[in-house]
């Protein structure tokens, strides 16, 4: 079996250099759970939304390399919702750029594969975890439905992970790091994982992946 995986998304998807750890994002971890024949070709760059990543021609430099028989994952969200040019609405045009990368990946008959997006650090005063991705992740599983296209519910996963470790044990994922040579006043960030989070994500998308294209299941670690 051999095939490539392509993953375009934002932040919480992407690689990052030693220069940037101990944050990881869950493509950069992901292959750990793959047979080394295959290829993850991880696109996904920071602060993109649906709409700027192909704004900016990264959709286009997939089409150029994706082939025949590849996968291409896709997970936006969390960007979409900022007041720029990033901008797109939940039911409109967040769905209508995502059909691009769907129509893609078809058009090179490949297999696209859409993904929630993955939940924030966010508690309430009482503890409860708090969805801060609105309409977002219910118009992508809207759109996985009108295009039969398999979804991964990545966002509704990710919060009951955090609502199971509470407010407290959820920093461990998180890049919530006393300071180090990276990061040398520390940080406290409820987007972007830590190595072991990013793990975490990424043992997520494998356990999910199983289910929802069994095809692949050989392939998995």
């Amino acid at each position: 079996m051999s095939f490539s995986i392509f993953l375009a998304g934002d932040s919480t998807v992407a690689d990052y250099p030693e220069t940037s750890a101990p944050q990881a994002g869950w493509g950069q971890t992901f292959p750990a759970f793959l047979d080394p024949s295959i290829s993850v070709r991880n696109h996904a760059a920071n602060g993109r939304s649906s709409k700027s990543f192909i704004d900016e021609g990264r959709l286009d430099a997939i089409r150029d390399e994706i082939a025949e028989g590849d996968y291409l994952f896709i997970q936006f969200g969390h960007n979409d919702s900022k007041q720029d040019e990033r901008f797109t609405d939940p039911f409109t045009t967040y769905k209508e750029h995502l059909l691009r990368y769907i129509e893609t990946a078809r058009e090179k008959k490949a297999h696209p594969l859409l993904i929630t997006p993955v939940a924030r650090r966010k508690f309430g005063s009482d503890g409860t975890v708090l969805d801060t991705h609105g309409d977002y992740p219910e118009a992508m599983k809207e759109l996985a439905r009108e295009q039969s296209v398999p979804v991964i519910d990545l966002h509704k996963r990710s919060l009951k992970l955090l609502d199971t470790l509470g407010p407290i044990r959820s920093k461990a994922l998180y890049m919530w790091i006393d300071p180090h040579p990276n990061f040398p006043d520390g940080a406290m960030d409820n987007t972007h994982f830590n190595e072991d989070g990013a793990h975490e994500i990424a043992a997520i998308v494998k356990k999910e992946l199983e289910g929802v294209v069994p095809e692949l299941t050989p392939i998995m670690k």
